[in-house]
């Protein structure tokens, strides 16, 4: 017959050494599986998705029924714009249309997205600055931008080009959002064939 405390005689220490196995077993599976690293330093940038921007909006250009355009960002290092994502939309309801959209990594390493659209601007607004007001207006170029801003999140910026809409959104500075709106307003449509 083997002894067993009863229960009520039970404590941490005997938690403690009821739970080292699994833990010792989880960590050996997870080291197998490759899914945990360990770094002094902390967390390291991962590797940016590898995304064609101009093939996209080029493709964009002939299946769309309004003007699409790639803006010309830096490409090279320390100013490097990154394209790491893209995809389309519709905006239902009043107002609504098509939407394709790119994402950058700014050379800060913040996330911005372009968004080009035959919606109108209060249905842009509504679809992806829903919280926000109006915070005022930016002048780049030709083109006047409005601000939507809140406190705590990320702006969003729409502009009327006239034969499409154009917003900025993400959680780059003021800078980013500069150089994007400028190089959206120096950028001419793509060909549709």
């Amino acid at each position: 017959m083997s002894y067993q405390k009863p229960r009520s005689q039970n404590d941490y220490k005997d938690l403690i050494w009821s739970l080292a196995p699994l833990v010792l077993i989880c960590l050996v599976i997870a080291g197998i599986a490759s899914q945990c690293s360990f770094s002094t330093g902390g967390p390291t940038q991962g590797r940016i998705p590898n995304f064609d921007a101009k093939a996209a909006l080029t493709d964009d250009a002939r299946h769309l029924s309004f003007p699409i355009r790639l803006p010309a960002l830096p490409d090279a290092d320390p100013d490097k714009w990154t394209p790491n994502s893209g995809s389309h939309d519709t905006i239902t309801g009043t107002g609504g249309g098509d939407t394709s959209t790119v994402g950058f990594i700014t050379p800060q390493g913040t996330y911005m997205q372009l968004t080009q659209s035959n919606a109108t601007v209060d249905a842009l607004a509504k679809k992806y600055a829903p919280t926000k007001t109006g915070s005022g207006t930016q002048r780049y170029g030709d083109h006047m931008w409005n601000v939507y801003a809140e406190p705590g999140s990320e702006s969003a910026w729409i502009s009327d080009f006239g034969d499409v809409r154009v917003l900025i959104k993400g959680a780059g500075n003021a800078a980013a959002f500069g150089t994007l709106a400028t190089a959206m307003g120096q950028a001419q449509p793509l060909p549709r064939s």
